[in-house]
């Protein structure tokens, strides 16, 4: 994903980086030469001349936008959806290594601290007890994001799981298809460890099990947005509606405005393709496009949130100013 500070009204008319015009240009090449061979027929240099009414085309222009309206509007949604998913798989994670650390017993009854000043040694080693204790379900929770990336962009996770995860834990994950879920299992495994051994009581077990709901429907939220796509039908036909009402445009316009034809036909493509390109990128909003979302920075967002309420805070990686390229 590619973000660019505010720019100036001028440079943003030059922007080139996070644009489509960049894949745009040779099909907007062929709608040049489609112009000039439209005036060129226009003026008899050829023996054959082309030339259709405005009509058509102002009818057609209109419903196209429409349509491209909705197919704009359909694919942004899956994309505010997709970004609402990963915010709300933080915001869960951080819930339950909040209730990792704080919601379970120490067996020797050292987290009654808040008796005086006095018991304030006591009620270090016990919160220490108790991050050590936490630690193999944060490590899953901290694995978490990066199975998900991985699962959602059909990419390897070993590298991303065996640097976070155990080795005979990591195996298990790896051997799963449906790797994210797994890690679910091995968090609720731990969970009910917890109960049985008498640090969790019911109330502290249902806390979990609400968070852990909610971390699954994320991962079904983001699972069913790559497995249903628009309906192919409905994205073919704009496609082809597009392309050859770009492709006639020069026909229709030359005999109003003459030499000017390249000009207006090659602006009015390009915001229609734009607005296709744009709607066929956002579509998948977990893939590695400009325009996708940046799953590699927000799983490291994670990562380090959780880090850090562990106590071992881990700095995001730094990135040049001049690129703001996130992936």
């Amino acid at each position: 994903m590619i973000v660019r500070p505010h720019l100036h009204w001028f440079r943003m008319l030059l922007a080139w980086r996070g644009s489509v015009l960049p894949q745009l240009l040779p099909r907007l090449f062929l709608v040049l030469c489609l112009s000039v061979v439209a005036v060129a027929a226009h003026d008899h240099i050829f023996r054959l001349t082309v030339s259709l009414s405005t009509a058509p085309f102002s009818l057609v222009g209109i419903a196209l936008a429409v349509f491209l309206g909705f197919r704009n509007s359909a694919s942004y949604d899956r994309y505010w959806e997709g970004r609402k998913l990963w915010g709300a798989l933080l915001n869960d994670s951080r819930s339950l290594a909040r209730e990792a650390l704080t919601l379970p017993r120490g067996g020797d009854q050292g987290d009654q601290s808040d008796q005086g000043d006095q018991d304030d040694g006591g009620g270090h080693q016990s919160r220490a007890l108790n991050r050590e204790r936490a630690r193999p379900f944060v490590q899953i929770l901290i694995a978490l994001p990066h199975a998900l990336r991985h699962q959602l962009r059909s990419t390897d996770p070993r590298a991303d799981l065996e640097a976070r995860l155990p080795a005979a834990l990591c195996e298990r994950v790896l051997a799963s298809h449906f790797r994210p879920a797994t890690l679910m299992l091995c968090a609720a495994e731990w969970v009910r460890r917890e109960a049985r051994e008498g640090r969790l009581d019911g109330y502290a077990v249902l806390a979990f099990e609400r968070n852990l709901n909610s971390i699954s429907d994320v991962i079904g939220g983001c699972e069913r947005i790559v497995s249903t796509p628009l309906p192919f039908a409905y994205t073919v036909m704009i496609h082809r509606t597009v392309y050859f009402f770009c492709a006639l445009l020069p026909f229709g316009l030359v005999d109003s405005i003459g030499w000017l034809t390249p000009i207006f036909a090659v602006f009015v493509a390009y915001a229609f393709m734009a607005h296709e390109a744009i709607a066929s990128q956002i579509e998948d909003p977990f893939g590695t496009e400009d325009n996708d979302l940046a799953l590699n920075l927000l799983s490291a967002n994670i990562e380090a949130a959780l880090h850090d309420l562990l106590g071992e805070p881990v700095a995001l990686p730094a990135r040049a100013p001049e690129q703001f390229i996130l992936d």
